[in-house]
């Protein structure tokens, strides 16, 4: 069986309508991402010919989704999936990126160092461990599934904030199974959407849930 073909590098068009002028912020990372990353074990050899499509522009095209101006957490940020994205697309965002183990949060800073990311700040730690209410939103990808998530998430967020996370195509399911653990940690409104639509092949689901 053949290996597939390496995924073509963003036209710059389409890089300038998610990043804007920080475009070369975005390759600058997709590198970082390719390479430092890679080597350390943090991304799998087989993400390194698709991390356009499926990690950075899938989690950028999430920017849409937060208020001008927004204090955002990212948690079990990793690699810097999708804080790091977000904060290069919008650099109104303040972006805090929680994670933690040691060899990512130091990998978190030296991005942050390298790009010059004033609008991040990392947090070497657990969700459950930082002061609560303290942002206006929580986001996350592939971190856990939807009821143990909203209970890291939605006590970081302020009362009336939202936990703003990136999901698979089975997320009502998961909406469904989990709505008392949805309610205990205070999460009403929930809403699923998808942005990136007409900009990337497949658009990326989100899941908002209000905390009341």
């Amino acid at each position: 069986m053949s290996e597939p073909s390496p995924q073509a590098t963003p036209t710059e068009a389409l890089l300038r309508t998610v990043f804007g002028e920080r475009y070369p912020l975005a390759q600058a990372y997709h590198d970082s991402l390719a390479t430092v990353a890679a080597e350390r074990g943090f991304i799998g050899p087989k993400e390194v010919d698709r991390l356009w499509e499926r990690h950075i522009l899938n989690c950028a095209v999430a920017a849409e989704a937060f208020d001008e101006g927004a204090s955002v957490a990212d948690v079990g940020s990793g690699a810097g999936l999708p804080g790091i994205p977000l904060a290069i697309a919008r650099p109104d965002l303040q972006l805090t990126l929680i994670e933690p183990l040691l060899k990512r949060s130091t990998y978190l800073k030296e991005v942050k160092a390298e790009l010059g990311l004033d609008n991040v700040t990392v947090l070497r730690g657990r969700a459950e461990e930082q002061k609560r209410g303290q942002f206006d939103a929580v986001t996350s990808r592939a971190v856990a599934p939807l009821g143990k998530l909203a209970g890291w998430s939605l006590p970081l967020v302020r009362h009336g904030g939202a936990m703003v996370a990136m999901k698979g195509a089975s997320v009502s399911e998961e909406l469904e199974r989990d709505q008392a653990q949805i309610r205990k940690a205070g999460g009403v409104d929930a809403e699923i959407f998808l942005v990136g639509e007409g900009l990337l092949a497949q658009p990326t689901t989100l899941i908002r849930i209000v905390r009341k």
